[in-house]
């Protein structure tokens, strides 16, 4: 099984931070979101990659390369911004079995290996998400054994709950690739875009099965308020790390505390990721994620994201600092 992940976004929602890092590889619980997909792929057994990138492309390959050296990545540039469509299709000269593809703005938790165990006639799986808010989302309609009949981008009526969360398996990819060259050659959708669910519903209509599983995790990580909800999530579920103890110091749990920070007199979490070698002095966090060497001397945040080497003094409330930001209040 080959994965195609698609991430040549230029992640416009969480700026300043995707000025100078790749959505993909900004951090929840202190590593980065892309890491926690690759981690369950590597458990699947999967190696096999082709990697569409756009935005800061080298940075994506130097972390696969550094980080899972075990990947066969294959690396496709998508130069315009056509759609998720257009996007998977430059993946087609690197397609010859089945495909994952996985979108990696959000996390999941999904079994993945019941892709193993499929019916022979099933031609594919949709992981969804049954929401409440479903007028947001591109929402899943089934028939009564749990297939794919289409999906209807946010829906007025409730015809549907089960949102689809941007997680695929396509075992007859020939046919997936037919349909993208169908879509391509349609009038793009309203934004202007090519939208890989309309290949979905070519196959459907050529008479495939695809398979509908809904999964009960799904944690955005598009934009910073969700970004701040899913280090909670990930954080509460027992992946983060305390310090030990320091005098003047007071830690709600939970939080995650990497090697060399350094805290004093300061209260943190809950909550709070702190990446290494940061500085906290008399300071007090809650909510917030915090890179690499910042530090923080007499503020008081909550619900913010402080990027690498931010060097901020007596910052109250909450902020969105981009890397390298210098801030002083009362100075």
């Amino acid at each position: 099984m080959k994965v195609v992940i698609p991430l040549a976004g230029k992640g416009t929602r969480l700026r300043p931070h995707t000025h100078v890092t790749p959505k993909p590889l900004l951090k929840v619980a202190d590593k980065p979101v892309m890491s926690y997909i690759l981690d369950d792929l590597r458990t699947l057994g999967v190696h096999e990659a082709v990697v569409i990138t756009g935005h800061l492309k080298e940075k994506v390959e130097r972390y696969m390369a550094e980080e899972y050296p075990d990947f066969h990545a294959v690396y496709v540039e998508q130069p315009v911004q056509n759609g998720t469509a257009g996007a998977v299709l430059l993946a087609e000269p690197h397609a010859d079995e089945e495909l994952l593809i996985i979108f990696v703005d959000t996390l999941f938790d999904a079994d993945l290996s019941i892709v193993k165990s499929l019916p022979d006639d099933v031609a594919g799986v949709i992981w969804a998400k049954e929401v409440d808010d479903y007028q947001r989302f591109g929402v899943i309609v089934t028939d009564e054994d749990g297939n794919m009949r289409r999906i209807i981008e946010k829906p007025s009526e409730p015809i549907s709950r089960l949102a689809n969360i941007g997680l695929y398996y396509i075992r007859d990819w020939k046919l997936l690739f037919e349909g993208i060259h169908h879509v391509m050659d349609s009038p793009p959708g309203a934004s202007g875009e090519y939208y890989l669910t309309d290949a979905f519903q070519y196959m459907v209509d050529q008479g495939a099965k695809i398979r509908t599983i809904a999964i009960e995790g799904w944690y955005d990580a598009g934009k910073p308020d969700t970004l701040l909800e899913t280090n909670r999530h990930v954080l509460s579920t027992s992946r983060g790390r305390s310090p030990q103890p320091a005098r003047g110091v007071t830690i709600h749990e939970p939080v995650h505390v990497a090697d060399g920070v350094t805290l004093e007199e300061s209260e943190i979490g809950p909550n709070v990721t702190l990446s290494a070698g940061t500085t906290v002095r008399g300071s007090r966090l809650r909510d917030c994620i915090v890179g690499e060497q910042a530090t923080l001397e007499g503020c008081d945040l909550h619900d913010s994201l402080v990027g690498s080497r931010v060097a901020a003094r007596g910052v109250k409330g909450r902020v969105d600092l981009g890397d390298d930001s210098v801030v002083e209040v009362g100075g």
